[in-house]
């Protein structure tokens, strides 16, 4: 087979790490759905999804009726798949027969909902998505009479599987006023749906950042992505784990992602030479450089140019000139006994030195998520223990 350019490893003991983690945060009660929406943050849901499984996952969250095909073909078992986002009325009849769960955030598409299920003959299983202040989607409280009329009187078509709504920010102190609003705001709106007896469902507010550190928003379901990735969501949220653990520092999460190439071609620049395109970088002594086989068209930002760094052989290699669409170059002139195919990591560990997704989004001005994300889904991924 031919070879890629790069590739992406991904540690099964690692995940095992941060679930059992963040099922210690959150109690034994509350159902993880494992949130796989862009490529499973660029880890691949082909591969990650089988692996969240033998965790124990029964439950996975994705952004669109498209994501939710690719969990149904990678799960081994007979896991939910709910869907957060995007559905198209056309492809409601395949969600209803296939009996995956989807959020509802107007009145339009509980109509939808009911004829489609009546024409599929099964029940559509469905989620109210409540607005309480974050102003993305989400059904308003007004709307809210109307909506639970229409689930009292469909019941045998239209199952109300869950009740929900999304925080506008809570992995920030300083969203706190808004979070604190939403959060009375959810109560009040779900305490009509229980009073109108439309059977068990579950409550679910808590993304990642809730549930490591607001206790209180943990409910009936937890929707975990960035910590299950060993990604803290935000500086506060670790800051607020350390002060409820009384510790002065910690690593619960651990990295699941680790990312590799190889060493393309080795030059001898001159004194005087510039690297690269332009005259981003010029040499200030005679220097040995090494060509890295990946750019900015495989997830490797332009921004990084003359500012971050690889390893090589163990030790850190400098980006010297700027990142072109598929090529970098590093400074390996400290390096000895450097050669062609020797591996380079790019997101990992290599003998005592790391790169973290941390270090790596700081230098290219982009939060964790965006990072890994971004990678992709032609990179190879591969578990490893």
């Amino acid at each position: 087979m031919v070879r890629h350019s790069s590739r992406i490893e991904l540690s099964q003991s690692a995940l095992k790490n941060n679930l059992t983690f963040i099922r210690k945060k959150i109690g034994d009660h509350a159902v993880i759905s494992s949130v796989v929406k862009a490529n499973a943050y660029g880890h691949g849901i082909e591969e990650f999804v089988p692996m969240a499984e033998r965790c124990g996952i029964r439950h996975f969250a994705v952004a669109s009726g498209f994501e939710a095909g690719e969990v149904l073909e990678a799960c081994t078992t007979d896991a939910d798949i709910m869907i957060m986002g995007i559905l198209y009325p056309e492809d409601l009849p395949w969600v209803i027969e296939n009996e995956i769960e989807y959020f509802v955030y107007d009145y339009h598409r509980l109509e939808r909902s009911l004829n489609v299920a009546r024409k599929v003959g099964k029940k559509a299983r469905v989620h109210l998505e409540l607005e309480t202040g974050g102003n993305r989607t989400g059904m308003e409280e007004d709307k809210l009479p109307e909506a639970i009329e229409f689930l009292l009187n469909h019941r045998d078509n239209i199952e109300l599987v869950g009740l929900c709504t999304h925080f506008a920010g809570i992995e920030s102190l300083a969203n706190q006023f808004r979070i604190q609003q939403q959060q009375k705001l959810f109560a009040r709106m779900n305490q009509k749906v229980e009073e109108a007896d439309l059977g068990p469902y579950r409550r679910h507010t808590a993304c990642s950042a809730a549930a490591l550190a607001f206790p209180d928003t943990v409910m009936d379901m937890v929707r975990v992505g960035t910590a299950q990735y060993g990604m803290w969501p935000s500086p506060d949220i670790y800051n607020l784990h350390l002060l409820q653990e009384n510790k002065m520092s910690d690593a619960p999460l651990k990295r699941v992602l680790s990312w590799k190439t190889d060493i393309m071609h080795i030059k001898e620049v001159p004194e005087g030479e510039y690297i690269g395109y332009g005259t981003a970088y010029k040499a200030s002594k005679d220097m040995k450089v090494a060509v890295i086989p990946l750019g900015y068209s495989n997830g490797y930002a332009r921004s990084l140019s003359n500012r971050h760094h690889v390893l090589v052989r163990g030790k850190k290699a400098p980006i010297v000139g700027s990142v072109n669409m598929n090529v970098f170059m590093v400074d390996v002139t400290h390096i000895p006994n450097i050669k062609v195919r020797d591996e380079v990591v790019l997101v990992g560990r290599q003998m005592n030195k790391v790169i973290s997704i941390k270090s790596f989004t700081e230098t290219a001005d982009a939060i964790n998520n965006e990072f890994v994300s971004r990678l992709p889904s032609a990179i190879p991924r591969v578990k490893v223990k």
